[in-house]
């Protein structure tokens, strides 16, 4: 992962000068954004997540509430209920902030040589990737992206460090991206040889 500022490309032919001044590469947020219908896919993962959280808290506040159990404190049985009440806020804050912040954040772009993306909502991750190191190039659609037109795109190289993956993009952009990048990958490849 490379993280802004990262250090200049030497021009070819050595090294820096080390008694001048050293450049560093700024790192431009990727230009194109994923389909505006994945906030729909994130919001409804994180409302069946929470559900799904939100039902194993009841069950434990229940049982600590109602149950005979004499290894659980006395102040814990009458206080069962602040969890899942206290964990049903949290979970709507974050089902109503995460997902348009996401969209907001995670960008993606693809030129002749490299995959550029953007992601994280709290902390920043950048990764390029280029294109002729790339082994696979994955399109998938669950059946929640298919819902709602969209796909994910995931690039493998030979290192998994240098693998990335675009969640939400359009589906039909997601399938032709894929095809190039295949196209594009193996012609690098055969150039190379």
């Amino acid at each position: 992962m490379n993280t802004p500022p990262h250090d200049a490309i030497p021009p070819s032919g050595g090294l820096p000068d080390p008694s001048g001044p050293v450049g560093t590469a700024r790192l431009r947020p990727p230009l194109r954004r994923v389909s505006g219908r994945a906030i729909g896919v994130w919001t409804l993962r994180l409302i069946f997540g929470a559900l799904f959280t939100l039902t194993l808290f009841l069950l434990l506040a229940w049982g600590a509430s109602s149950a005979p159990w004499g290894w659980i404190p006395g102040w814990a049985s009458h206080h069962a209920w602040v969890l899942p009440v206290a964990y049903s806020v949290y979970a709507v804050a974050k089902i109503a902030i995460v997902p348009s912040w996401r969209y907001r954040v995670h960008r993606w772009e693809v030129t002749e040589d490299v995959i550029y993306t953007r992601e994280g909502w709290i902390s920043r991750a950048w990764q390029l990737v280029p294109v002729n190191r790339l082994q696979t190039v994955d399109h998938t659609q669950g059946w929640l992206e298919r819902m709602f037109g969209v796909a994910t795109l995931k690039v493998q190289t030979a290192s998994f460090a240098g693998s990335s993956t675009i969640e939400g993009l359009d589906a039909d952009e997601a399938r032709g991206l894929s095809e190039r990048l295949a196209v594009r990958a193996g012609t690098l490849r055969d150039d190379a040889t």
